[in-house]
């Protein structure tokens, strides 16, 4: 086995245990304070920012715009046709004014 494989397994290994581990720790409390309950559910639009906000701001106006075009869109619509408009606007951007 190459260590390439290697290092995938221990990955899936370390993320599985750390999804796992929380899970695990948080069901031992019969409640949890409404404020660690309200950081639990910023989690995913942390996630989600930490993958976005860096390529919109070191690649260009392309991927900007495509970003603003997401923000005003989720103001109005669902996340999943905020997320369509967004790719369609980068897409579109990209295939007309490449380079």
């Amino acid at each position: 086995m190459t260590d390439f494989f290697w290092i995938i397994v221990a990955g899936a290994v370390v993320t599985y245990l750390t999804r796992i581990g929380g899970y695990l720790i948080l069901s031992r409390f019969e409640r949890i304070h409404y404020r660690v309950e309200a950081g639990l559910n910023a989690v995913p639009a942390a996630v989600l920012t930490t993958l976005v906000a860096p390529p919109a701001f070191d690649h260009g106006w392309k991927e900007l715009a495509a970003l603003i075009v997401c923000i005003v869109m989720s103001l109005r619509v669902n996340l999943l046709k905020s997320f369509i408009c967004g790719a369609v606007v980068l897409i579109a951007l990209r295939h007309f004014f490449p380079g």
